[in-house]
């Protein structure tokens, strides 16, 4: 008895490996800051978002995230009230994108303009995965 080897995977066509989602950029005024001056005011923060996905196909909308949601989810931060750190909005915002079930890992990444004199930027990077 012969015994046929499996076939073997096609080499000749491209792999999905996975899908990259990102926001950046995305400008929003929050009550945010621990110290007295940063109490009962509005600061500009700079957010990036990068969701990586489960490699699938993409037709519709529906199959990916939305860069709206990602917003909304911003916003719905800065609605909540005052946070004292960006650390902590920076986790909340990527706890609220793993919201998610398609979402494997994100990344956010916050900037506070002005926050340290003669700094390019300062702010902080939260990584959260599944």
């Amino acid at each position: 008895m012969t015994v046929s080897p499996l076939p073997l995977p096609a080499v000749d066509g491209p792999r999905r490996e996975g899908l990259t989602v990102f926001v950046r950029g995305l400008r929003v005024e929050a009550g945010i800051g621990v110290h007295d001056h940063e109490q009962g005011r509005l600061q500009t923060l700079v957010i990036d978002v990068t969701l990586e996905l489960a490699p699938a196909p993409v037709e519709r909308l529906a199959d990916t995230i939305n860069y709206e949601t990602v917003a909304a989810a911003a916003r719905a931060i800065t609605a909540e009230g005052h946070v004292g750190l960006v650390e902590t909005f920076a986790e909340r915002l990527a706890t609220a994108c793993l919201d998610d079930g398609r979402v494997r890992r994100c990344t956010v990444r916050i900037e506070k303009p002005g926050a340290l004199d003669a700094a390019a930027a300062a702010g902080c990077e939260v990584v959260l995965a599944r």
